[in-house]
């Protein structure tokens, strides 16, 4: 066999995820470019390729394969249900380096089989549960959507070989052995993807990779964000009240929310100066709230993408955080849906406390939208 070799440019990759696409009908077997190491994928629906794909991995006939997904909405095809851990670990870190490996108590129930032959069960699902990547590549973005069925990968290397992030590398081990390889040059990262394990509300990590052990912590927690301008009056408030309805809700204190994985931030778009207004002190005080020690802080991207919820306090604040993370735009909301929270900065005390009453409000209807 002769491996068909593909060097597409940016103006080509669809051109390369077609074909790709149609290997992997057939019950082929390509190379592929993710943002981690080059992957070696199969239909999990063409018995020939999957049988091929685990004599060149020696993998055993009842040991599963990683599931590779075009979108992250893809992933509920696979599961029976999805644990709030898993969604925002999804919601965050997909498309992205980040492998999952979910619980599925009943994997014959699950969408993706009800079209499949029971035979698939065994090449996706092991021990009730399922390994599930979303890679970050346009190449294999476009294939793994188009490509009419499930699709499994492992990395593009033979056993004893290391994972290969350039497709010079790939080839090297795989020559003669695969269909087709794109290659795209070096992988973004050049490492291996971190693997995960949902269980309940609690995750473990199988292997640390792009992602260490403080980073998927972080992107773990349900995060919740308020940005207005100099994060001084609008944003210190709503932070400190939402704190307080969420332990509520939770039967908990403000400062064990981040031992409940909960937890609740502020900032700018023009922070970093500076700590709360006197009156925005003032009137949170007066609803038994201490904000005195608030520091001003400024909107990063590292904080939008952190967060499960950003709620903006003007529509031009909104536009500021998109600007930043176009790819947030689902998370991000106006406070106020219909209007703007006005800045009472410079205003008398009882301006503040209209602004606040304003916040409560709001909060006591957009809090109900986040799952704890």
């Amino acid at each position: 066999m002769t491996t068909e070799v593909l060097k597409p440019d940016e103006r080509g990759f669809s051109g390369a995820a077609r074909r790709a696409a149609d290997v992997l009908a057939r019950g082929g077997l390509v190379v592929f470019p993710t943002e981690t190491v080059y992957g070696l994928a199969a239909r999990a629906d063409r018995p020939e390729g999957v049988q091929r794909l685990r004599a060149l991995k020696t993998r055993e006939a009842d040991k599963a394969f990683t599931v590779h997904l075009g979108d992250r909405d893809e992933a509920v095809r696979f599961l029976t249900q999805l644990p709030g851990l898993a969604k925002r670990l999804m919601r965050k870190a997909w498309p992205g380096p980040l492998t999952l490996i979910l619980p599925v108590a009943d994997p014959t129930s699950t969408p993706v089989m009800q079209s499949l032959d029971g035979s698939v069960l065994d090449v996706l699902y092991f021990e009730q549960t399922v390994g599930l990547r979303c890679p970050d590549d346009p190449v294999a973005a476009e294939m793994l959507s188009r490509a009419g069925g499930p699709v499994i990968a492992s990395s593009a290397n033979l056993a004893g070989s290391p994972p290969p992030w350039t497709g010079d590398a790939a080839l090297r081990d795989l020559n003669g052995h695969v269909d087709l390889l794109i290659d795209t040059g070096r992988t973004r990262y050049a490492k291996p993807s971190t693997i995960v394990r949902i269980t309940d509300a609690a995750f473990e990590i199988l292997r640390e990779g792009v992602y260490d052990a403080g980073m998927v912590d972080r992107l773990s927690k349900l995060r919740v964000l308020f940005v207005c301008t100099g994060n001084t009056c609008r944003s210190p408030m709503a932070e400190g009240l939402a704190r307080t309805m969420l332990a509520r809700r939770l039967g908990c204190s403000d400062g064990d929310l981040p031992a409940r994985g909960v937890v609740v931030q502020s900032a700018g778009t023009a922070g970093g100066s500076g700590g709360a207004a006197d009156h925005a002190i003032a009137v949170m005080r007066k609803r038994g709230i201490d904000i005195a020690d608030h520091a001003s802080s400024p909107l990063t991207v590292e904080l939008i993408r952190q967060s499960d919820y950003v709620f903006a306090m003007t529509s031009g604040h909104r536009s500021r955080v998109l600007d930043m993370v176009p790819g947030a735009e689902s998370r991000v909301s106006r406070l106020l849906i219909n209007d703007d929270v006005r800045d009472p900065l410079g205003g008398s005390e009882e301006e503040y406390e209209r602004c606040a009453l304003t916040i409560e409000e709001a909060l006591n209807r957009r809090l109900e939208e986040i799952e704890l």
